[in-house]
C-alpha cells in the first residue's frame, strides 16, 4: 500500500510570497518615501532575475524534461507557470498602484517627476542642450521593418519603441527602436526648477522622447508615438561535459550564449501602439505563454533603487556599524583571536576587522600562508588588494575563486586575472559542484611551531553589501575547526582526492554527502527526546527551506511534540498548519531595512544546545550539489549571543510576516510594545559589555 507524502508549497509560488513581502514594504507608509521607492526596485530587480533563472528553468523542464543533467524536476512545470502567470500579473498590478500612491506623496514634498510634455520653456531649452551635448552620441535608432532580423535586444536594458507617420496619412507608419543609454548617463536627470523649493526629475527616455523629431527629422515625420518595453532572457549557462575544453573557455562561451538566451519575459506599456506590440511579439516569437505583462509607462524599475538622494528634505542616515567590544582601543585583530573566539555579526559590527586580519598576515613576517574562499566580492574589493599585498610580501596565497557565482561570472574571470598576475595560486572549482563556503585559514611559524587561524562566515567577503546583508563571521584559531579547512582546502587543491576525502573532517560539517545526514541525525534525537516526553526543540533561520526530506523530516517531528521555530527570509515550502502538530509551527518571516542573509541552527539537545552557523540554506542544490561548510559554535559566550540574536527576532512584531500555509504573508500580531528586531539587535550589540538577555523555553 503506497503511502502519500505530505503535500509542500511549489517553491517558485514560495518565492513570490517572499517578492510580495518586498512590495508589502514598499506600500507601507511609515516607511520612509525613499525606502519606499527603493523597495520597489529591489521587487523589481527581483523579478527580472527570477524570470532570467527560475520560470527560464521551468520552461527548459517542458522543453527538454528528462533529459537535463543535474536538475531537480518539478512534477508539473506548465502548472507552476499558469500560476507564476497570474501571481505576478497581480503583483504588477499592486506594483503600479503602490507607485501611484507614491508619485501622489512625492508632490507633497514638492518632488516632481516630469515628462517630455509638462516642461516649461527653460526646461526645453535644458533638456535640448542636455540632448546633444550628452545624449546623442549614445542613441543609435534601428528602422526595424527595414533590416530582416529584429537585432537582439539586451538584458537589463530598456527600449523605446517609435511610431512615426505623418498627419495627412496616418496609414504609413514606420516603426524604430532605441535602446535608452542608462548604462552610460543613468537614468534620472534633475532639471532646473521654477522654484527653489522643488525639484523637477525628468528620466532619461523622455528626453530622448521630446528630441525625437530631431532624431528623425530626415524623414519628415510630424506624429511620433512612443513606448518603453524589455525583454528578459533565460540566464542559465550550460557547461558541457567536453573535457578538452577549459571551464574558462566554457565560460565564455555561456556568458556570450546567455547575452543571446530565449526571451522568458516580455513587459511593455500598456498604452503601446497595437500595431507595434503585434510587430515586436512575432518578430521575437513570443506567444501568450511566454508571459507578456502590460504594466505603466515606466520599466526597469531596478534603477529606482538609485533614485536622488538629494531632492528628499529628511536624508534618513542609515545606523552606523560599529567595533566589537573585544578590539576597543585599537586592538590588532590576531592578539584577540589567539586569545579567544570572535564573532562579528554584520551589518551591526563593521567589517573592517576582517579585512584587517587579512593586512595584518600580509606584513606579518611569521605568516607563511593565506587559503581563502571568494564567491562574490566587491567592486573595487579590499579582500583582493589585502591579498594581492601578501603575494607581494612573499606569502603563499590560495584563493579558492568560485567562478561560476550566478551573475558574477564576468567579474570573478577579471579578478582571477588580476589575481594570477600578481602571483596568487587561483583555484576556479569544482566539476558539476559550485564552492559557497566562506572560509579562511592562515598559517604562521613562531619558534619553529606551526599555528592556525582565519574565518568561517555565513555571507560572502564583500565589504559593500556586508553594509546591507545580515551575516555572521566566526573568527578563531580553535584547532579542531582550523584543521577541518584545511582538509576542505586539501580537497579543493586536489579535487582527485574524491568527495569522499571530506569525511575526515571532525568538526565542520562538509556539504555535500555529509551535511543532509548530520541533520537528519540532529532531528531524530529531537524526535526521540519528544516521544519520551523530554523537552525537546529546533530553532532555524536561513534564506530558504525547500528540500523536501528534511521538511517531511520536520513534519515528523512537529507530530513527534518537537518544538520548532523558524526565521525564513525567502523560499518557503514547507506547511506550517496540520492539526496532526502536537505543538503549533512557528515561522516567520523579517524582510527590513537589511537583508536577513545569515544562517543559524539550533538543537535543544537535553539542554546543552548545539548551534551552527552554515553557508547553506536547505535547499537541493546547497546540501547535495555544493561545497558548503556547517561550523559548531564552542564557545558559550557566542552560542549566547546568537541564541539572543533569535530570540529578539521572534519577539519582533513590526517587520515581521506569519509564514503559514496560504502564504498571504500576514503581519505578527503587534503586542503591547512595537518591536522592531532589527533596531533591537543594533542596540543589543551595540553595548559595550553584552548581557545576556532571558532566552524564551527551548
Amino acid at each position: 500500500m503506497s503511502v502519500t507524502k505530505p503535500k509542500t508549497i511549489y517553491r517558485d509560488i514560495s518565492w513570490l510570497s517572499f517578492n510580495a513581502r518586498v512590495l508589502q514594504e514598499a506600500a507601507d507608509p511609515k516607511v520612509p518615501l525613499r525606502e519606499r521607492i527603493r523597495f520597489l526596485g529591489i521587487f523589481s530587480n527581483n523579478m527580472d532575475e527570477f524570470f532570467r533563472v527560475r520560470v527560464a528553468t521551468l520552461k527548459r523542464m517542458i522543453e527538454y524534461g528528462s533529459k537535463i543533467r543535474n536538475m531537480h524536476l518539478e512534477s508539473k512545470p506548465q502548472q507552476i507557470l499558469d500560476e507564476i502567470q497570474m501571481s505576478v500579473l497581480n503583483q504588477q498590478s499592486e506594483f503600479n498602484r503602490i507607485w501611484e500612491e507614491i508619485r501622489g506623496e512625492l508632490k507633497t514634498q514638492k518632488i516632481f517627476l516630469v515628462t517630455e510634455k509638462g516642461l516649461n520653456k527653460e526646461q526645453r531649452e535644458f533638456v535640448r542642450r542636455y540632448y546633444d551635448e550628452e545624449v546623442s552620441s549614445n542613441v543609435i535608432p534601428l528602422m526595424i521593418e527595414s533590416i530582416p532580423q529584429v537585432p537582439y535586444l539586451r538584458e537589463k536594458s530598456i527600449y523605446l519603441g517609435v511610431v512615426m507617420w505623418k498627419k495627412v496619412t496616418a496609414l504609413q507608419k514606420k516603426y524604430a527602436l532605441i535602446e535608452i543609454p542608462s548604462r552610460v548617463l543613468g537614468r534620472f536627470i534633475i532639471l532646473p526648477s521654477p522654484r527653489p523649493d522643488e525639484h523637477h526629475i525628468i528620466l532619461l527616455e523622455d528626453v530622448i522622447r521630446f528630441n525625437l523629431p530631431v532624431i528623425f527629422s530626415y524623414f519628415g515625420y510630424d506624429q511620433y508615438s512612443s513606448h518603453i518595453f524589455k525583454v528578459t532572457r533565460d540566464a542559465e549557462i550550460d557547461i558541457d561535459n567536453d573535457v578538452s575544453t577549459s571551464i574558462i573557455q566554457k565560460l565564455e562561451k555561456g556568458l556570450k550564449n546567455r547575452r543571446k538566451g530565449k526571451p522568458v519575459r516580455f513587459v511593455y506599456d500598456k498604452e503601446m501602439d497595437p500595431g507595434l506590440l503585434e510587430y515586436l511579439i512575432r518578430r521575437l516569437n513570443l506567444s501568450k505563454r511566454d508571459n507578456l505583462i502590460p504594466g505603466g509607462r515606466i520599466h526597469n524599475f531596478r534603477h529606482f533603487m538609485d533614485f536622488p538622494d538629494n531632492v528628499f528634505s529628511e536624508r534618513k542616515q542609515r545606523r552606523k556599524a560599529f567595533d566589537h567590544p573585544l578590539l576597543s582601543g585599537g586592538k590588532r585583530v590576531t592578539d584577540i583571536i589567539f586569545r579567544e573566539d570572535l564573532m562579528l555579526h554584520f551589518p551591526y559590527h563593521s567589517f573592517n576587522p576582517l579585512i584587517d586580519l587579512l593586512r595584518e598576515s600580509a606584513i606579518d613576517p611569521d605568516v607563511t600562508s593565506i587559503k581563502i574562499t571568494c564567491y562574490r566580492l566587491a567592486p573595487n574589493s579590499k579582500i583582493i588588494n589585502a591579498l594581492i599585498n601578501a603575494v607581494r610580501n612573499g606569502k603563499q596565497v590560495v584563493v579558492m575563486l568560485e567562478l561560476r557565482a550566478r551573475f558574477d561570472e564576468e567579474a570573478n574571470l577579471a579578478w582571477k586575472e588580476i589575481l594570477e598576475e600578481e602571483g596568487v595560486k587561483v583555484l576556479i572549482g569544482i566539476p558539476n559542484m559550485k564552492v559557497h563556503a566562506k572560509l579562511c585559514i592562515i598559517r604562521k611559524r613562531v619558534k619553529n611551531k606551526t599555528i592556525q587561524y582565519g574565518f568561517v562566515s555565513t555571507g560572502n567577503l564583500n565589504e559593500k553589501t556586508a553594509k546591507l546583508y545580515g551575516d555572521h563571521c566566526l573568527m578563531t584559531s580553535n584547532r579542531r575547526i582550523m584543521a577541518d579547512i584545511n582538509r576542505i582546502f586539501s580537497f579543493l587543491e586536489k579535487p582527485k582526492l574524491g568527495i569522499q576525502y571530506l569525511h575526515s573532517c571532525r568538526t565542520i560539517i562538509p556539504s555535500p554527502l555529509f551535511i543532509r545526514k548530520q541533520l537528519m541525525k540532529l532531528v531524530n534525537h529531537e524526535i526521540k527526546m519528544a516521544r519520551q516526553k523530554k523537552p525537546a526543540a529546533i530553532t532555524l533561520k536561513m534564506n530558504s527551506l525547500s528540500d523536501e526530506e528534511l521538511i517531511y523530516k520536520l513534519y515528523e517531528a512537529a507530530k513527534a511534540g518537537v518544538e520548532i521555530r523558524m526565521v525564513i527570509r525567502g523560499i518557503f515550502c514547507m506547511l506550517t498548519e496540520n492539526p496532526k502538530f502536537k505543538k503549533p509551527v512557528k515561522a516567520i518571516s523579517i524582510v527590513d531595512e537589511y537583508l536577513e542573509h545569515a544562517r543559524v541552527w539550533v538543537f535543544h539537545n537535553g539542554g546543552k544546545e548545539k548551534v551552527y552557523i552554515s553557508s547553506a540554506d536547505w535547499m537541493v542544490r546547497n546540501l547535495d550539489h555544493r561545497i558548503e561548510a556547517t561550523c559548531p559554535i564552542y564557545n558559550n559566550v557566542i552560542k549566547q549571543e546568537l541564541m539572543d540574536i533569535l530570540e529578539i527576532q521572534f519577539r519582533g512584531n513590526v517587520k515581521s510576516r506569519v509564514l503559514n500555509n496560504a502564504l498571504s504573508n500576514e503581519y505578527v500580531k503587534p503586542g503591547n510594545k512595537r518591536i522592531r528586531s532589527q533596531i533591537e539587535i543594533y542596540n543589543y550589540l551595540n553595548k559595550k559589555i553584552l548581557t545576556p538577555l532571558e532566552t524564551g523555553s527551548h
